[in-house]
């Protein structure tokens, strides 16, 4: 009670204060907060008043996080109603109704429409902003107090969820928690896009654009969301699904005192985002939505969406193109269906598929209890069954989850959900004893039928070897997914013929010109050179690749050409072309400031996080290196040239490799000497590339007049002995920071450390560069004389040469 009434005493205190001022945490029933005024949570985390997003002219009551410098709001109360001037004010009623009124007439342009009854004299309303960002209106009682929530804003999220708040739904009141996109980025009132969970079957989220189905986040499967591109384990947050009779919804909870958010863009991407204090900006840190497949159903009934294969749809095994001329267009919609018709009274039996996200689940059933052979079971009995999963994968597995009809939306995803398809007997590959105590005619028939499917194989063996020697000879690529492709006139229009005086490039693929399409545009023309050691796999492997990936720090790919011997790629051009151009030139390099540098530096990192993780598919590079960095004309840094790039699904994949690629200087000892490259590999090679950025010398050109190190040995030696900064040249030195300076160095000596499990994540890098915590010492780095080696393109294997590891002195 004591603490109650110093709440109504500095309220009273606050109401003789003027406007343009910010008032505690909580405002109480029948007092006014005018446009100017704020409300500030009581750890000064968030912030409530009204504003004015973009260049618009108008007014809303939103509220924002108070904590950091960029004005980012997270939630709007009026968003389809706006006030045009500056005259807005909000308060909340004695019967716990919130309202926004405009205008010296008191115009009502929004209402929370939540009343409380039987209200007596032992209550009170008012209104708080916690600090999670949620505005609660409280109905109080003086006498036990004990208060109850009225209305709160997280029961009704905008295009950001916080941590703690809801998406799902009250089974009990029917009210739904969902997300809507902005109109724009200057209009927040209710754009083209949501995200919702539907409950129909086992519930899931569809990102809808309208009323039209454009992605699905698979259901919860005990461990994490299936299909989903953040680890699961994640040091910041962790996630969780609520299922009972009361409600359904997911949930996510913060780990640390990071601030992350969950936002839906006005164009319509789901993204995670995350506070980096040090750069004053959001960075993504995850990206729900980010290649075709996650287009919904883009593969149609029975079909598998593989990014890593062209064309990436294909159908389950036993099942054939429901409409082949479409599907040989690109056009999957119509999906695929069994090749032979499944009548429920012959033998069944299932085939496992596993790697995938779970299917799309609205009609499904579910048990929470059954085990997986019980869930075989009651499929099996069931001739519309058409598959069935285990529920939960935690402890080895447990419930069941049988779906009805169709199978839908299915990509292939490092899951560990296995799903058993509903086949015909005769169509399983592999049998059980009991399988050959079945009918001799039943015998017969599979027998019969297995070999024709393989003379089929074989004969469709030899048509697809001729037809890839073919398509080797003359090129038919015309329709690799959505890419452009341009005619070798088109190109050479562009080029001037190929003009040496619009060369302005050479590379290990070939040269590259400088071109102008018809439409004005300029790009950048990479042609294969007849003398260049890479050929039709470095080009297929770049096309596409790097066709799939969308990124702000990664060149786009613009079109490709094949024509006879011609293989041609067109990119974005880039203006101030690579970035060694700039780094190791005496005269040029005086541009690259110390915050432009550092600038850069994040950049890289953080095209390569994609590469390892927000890409879904792990990028392992393989050629990070200055020359494959370029710079568009704001000197923002984009990785380039992915001819050498090996694509895996899964995380921790690495791989060995008899051919050893890439350039001297930036390869890890591991992948030198063994063959073995990873995402650690690529680690390595940035943090050689971070160090020659801090120094502005090439690692491999690198001398010393007191001993014979390479770059990495001196930074090492330098920050052994205390004497880190030595390493930043002279004219650098008036323009860094040096806490930024000094952390940079340190995170290149984590990442060139000699054992691969020794270097951070990407994602651990990325962080480390921008934060202010503690850093773990490194380990002396590994690097090797390549004055003794040749280049590795041209050797066979590399344990026919050994590479000989020196260490840091």
């Amino acid at each position: 009670m004591k603490g109650f009434s110093r709440h109504v005493l500095f309220f009273s205190a606050f109401i003789l204060v003027q406007s343009n001022c910010a008032v505690p945490d909580t405002v109480y029933a029948n007092q006014s907060i005018k446009d100017g005024e704020t409300v500030v949570s009581e750890g000064k985390i968030f912030e409530l008043g009204f504003f004015t997003p973009g260049d618009s002219k108008n007014r809303f009551l939103g509220i924002w996080y108070k904590a950091i410098s960029k004005r980012t709001v997270v939630w709007v109360a009026n968003r389809e109603t706006p006030i045009t001037e500056t005259s807005g004010m909000f308060k909340v009623s004695s019967n716990g109704n919130l309202v926004i009124f405009s205008g010296d007439n008191n115009t009502v342009v929004w209402s929370s429409n939540s009343t409380v009854r039987g209200r007596g004299n032992n209550r009170v309303v008012f209104v708080q902003l916690l600090d999670t960002g949620n505005l609660v209106v409280w109905d109080k009682n003086k006498k036990s107090a004990s208060q109850s929530v009225i209305w709160q804003s997280f029961d009704y999220p905008g295009d950001t969820m916080l941590a703690g708040m809801k998406i799902g739904k009250d089974l009990v009141t029917g009210l739904e928690w969902f997300m809507t996109s902005w109109k724009s980025p200057d209009d927040p009132s209710i754009g083209l896009y949501s995200d919702r969970v539907d409950t129909n079957g086992y519930p899931q989220v569809f990102g809808w654009q309208g009323e039209v189905i454009v992605s699905r986040f698979g259901p919860w499967n005990g461990i994490g969301y299936s299909g989903f591109p953040i680890d699961k384990e994640n040091p910041l947050h962790f996630c969780d699904f609520i299922f009972n009779d009361k409600e359904i919804h997911y949930i996510f909870e913060l780990k640390s005192s990071v601030f992350q958010r969950a936002v839906l863009t006005y164009d319509g991407k789901t993204q995670i985002l995350q506070w980096i204090e040090r750069i004053q900006d959001w960075i993504v840190y995850g990206d729900l939505k980010v290649d075709v497949c996650d287009r919904y159903e883009l593969c149609g009934p029975y079909g598998i969406c593989n990014i890593d294969k062209h064309p990436p749809c294909t159908c389950m095994q036993g099942f054939e193109p429901r409409n082949p001329e479409e599907w040989n267009a690109s056009d999957w919609s119509s999906g695929c269906q069994r090749k032979r018709p499944l009548k429920c009274e012959s033998g069944i039996g299932f085939r496992k598929i596993s790697g995938v996200k779970l299917l799309d689940t609205r009609s499904s059933w579910y048990n929470h209890s059954m085990t997986l052979g019980e869930c075989e079971i009651t499929c099996e009995k069931n001739c519309s069954c058409t598959a069935y999963a285990n529920l939960d994968l935690r402890n080895g597995g447990s419930g069941c989850l049988i779906w009805f009809g169709e199978l839908r939306d299915t990509r292939k995803y490092d899951d560990d959900h296995g799903i058993y398809i509903r086949m015909a007997a005769f169509e399983l590959v592999d049998y059980t004893e009991s399988d050959f105590k079945k009918p001799k005619g039943i015998l017969i028939l599979v027998i019969l039928t297995s070999s024709v499917v393989l003379l089929f194989v074989v004969a469709y063996a030899s048509m697809t070897k001729k037809k890839r020697h073919v398509m080797k000879k003359k090129g038919n690529w015309e329709h690799l997914d959505d890419l452009p492709f341009f005619s070798l006139s088109e190109v050479a229009r562009a080029t001037g013929n190929f003009n040496v005086s619009n060369k302005i490039g050479e590379g290990g693929f070939g040269p590259v010109y400088k071109g102008v399409l018809d439409d004005g545009k300029e790009v950048a023309v990479k042609r294969l050179s007849e003398t260049s050691l890479q050929g039709l796999e470095e080009f297929k492997n770049e096309v596409i690749c790097i066709a799939k990936l969308q990124h702000r720090n990664l060149v786009k790919l613009l079109g490709y050409c094949i024509h006879g011997i011609e293989m041609i790629l067109i990119y974005e051009y880039m203006s101030n072309k690579s970035l060694d151009s700039f780094l190791f030139d005496e005269v040029r390099s005086l541009i690259l400031h110390w915050p432009k540098r550092f600038q850069i530096i994040h950049g890289i990192a953080r095209g390569i996080l994609y590469l390892h993780q927000d890409s879904r598919l792990q990028i392992i590079h393989r050629d990070i290196k200055a020359g494959n960095i370029l710079l568009d004309s704001d000197m923002n840094p984009k990785i380039s040239d992915f001819g050498l790039a090996r694509k895996f699904v899964g995380p921790d994949t690495s791989a060995k490799t008899k051919k050893v690629v890439g350039t001297y200087g930036y390869i890890s000892p591991e992948y030198a000497v063994h063959g073995r490259f990873s995402t650690k590999s690529n680690v390595y090679s940035f943090g050689v590339l971070l160090l020659e950025i801090v120094s502005g010398k090439k690692n491999r050109e690198f001398s010393h007049e007191n001993h014979g190190d390479n770059l990495l040995g001196h930074a090492w030696r330098l920050y052994k002995e205390g004497r880190s900064t030595e390493l930043v040249s002279a004219p650098l030195r008036t323009s860094c920071t040096i806490s930024e300076v000094l952390r940079s160095i340190h995170v290149g000596l984590l990442c060139v450390q000699n054992h691969a499990e020794d270097r951070p994540a990407m994602l651990s890098v990325v962080l480390m560069l921008v934060s202010d915590g503690a850093l773990p010492e490194p380990k002396q780095p590994a690097f090797y004389d390549d004055e003794s080696c040749p280049k590795f393109e041209s050797l066979p294997s590399v344990d026919e040469r050994t590479i000989t590891l020196l260490y840091a002195r």
